[in-house]
């Protein structure tokens, strides 16, 4: 199965498909094909980036029916979406940090899509045709932000501080996104653990939803919501993410003035 990595080695940045401990780099970039170059570098020598560079990421809340009942909201009609910015963006290792105005901030396990190609008004029996591959993403929260942002009817600051949306490590093709493993650990202790089987609105649904109304296009996400278990982080933890198929996403949580 491809998994395509993004990485930095001698002063470039390059992508490539990762087999064992060799980067076999691509020719261009994942979005045009995954021709290889040729050259191939140990994975020793390079330092994984985000996967993906400055996207767009569209997110779902409310789309795992165990975690419906668990938070007591009636099912949702349609699905509930939100953005964050491309600065909250960061890969894996890299640390999430908590701002001087985050009282409860969570982790949330995500499957998150990679938009492959550009797409509008996509059926949902063709959206996989779309579909780059899939990665893991962490929906950091600040709840109480979040909580007087949604009473008043909107959603931005509460999701969107930098660092609040961990991707990576890699992204996994020919995966099928229907029923696959999806857990988060905190600081080795597993706290969600749950599968894909139980979303809502499917990967397909989604895509096909939202290219009714925006132009998807290559390098966007979709992050698809999280499963019951959400809990509070704080500087010193340790946060993982891990998707079947995919890898574990791993994160340190640190707190804006650089304590750990």
């Amino acid at each position: 199965m491809p998994k395509i990595a993004r990485y930095a080695i001698g002063g470039a940045v390059h992508y490539g498909l990762m087999e064992d401990e060799v980067l076999q780099r691509l020719a261009g970039t994942p979005y045009d094909s995954l021709a290889l170059s040729g050259e191939t570098d140990a994975l020793s020598d390079a330092r994984l980036l985000c996967p993906l560079d400055a996207p767009r990421v569209f997110g779902v809340g409310a789309n795992y029916v165990a975690h419906i009942a668990e938070m007591g909201m009636a099912t949702p009609t349609r699905p509930m979406l939100f953005m964050k910015p491309d600065n909250a963006v960061i890969g894996a290792g890299e640390a999430v940090v908590l701002p001087h105005e985050a009282s409860v901030t969570h982790y949330e396990a995500e499957l998150a899509v990679v938009i492959g190609r550009t797409a509008r008004r996509v059926p949902e029996d063709r959206a996989r045709e779309v579909i780059l591959g899939y990665t893991c993403a962490n929906d950091i929260s600040e709840r109480v932000i979040q909580k007087e942002e949604m009473d008043q009817g909107c959603l931005l600051i509460g999701k969107g501080y930098d660092t609040f949306c961990p991707l990576g490590p890699v992204i996994a093709t020919d995966l099928d996104p229907g029923a696959l493993r999806l857990e988060s650990r905190l600081n080795g202790e597993t706290r969600q653990s749950s599968s894909t089987s139980d979303l809502l609105f499917s990967v397909e649904t989604l895509v096909s939803y939202l290219s009714r109304a925006i132009t998807l296009r290559p390098g966007d996400v979709i992050i698809t919501g999280t499963p019951s278990g959400v809990g509070e982080i704080a500087p010193g933890d340790r946060m993982e993410i891990e998707l079947e198929g995919v890898g574990v996403l791993a994160n340190p949580v640190v707190a804006e003035d650089g304590r750990s």
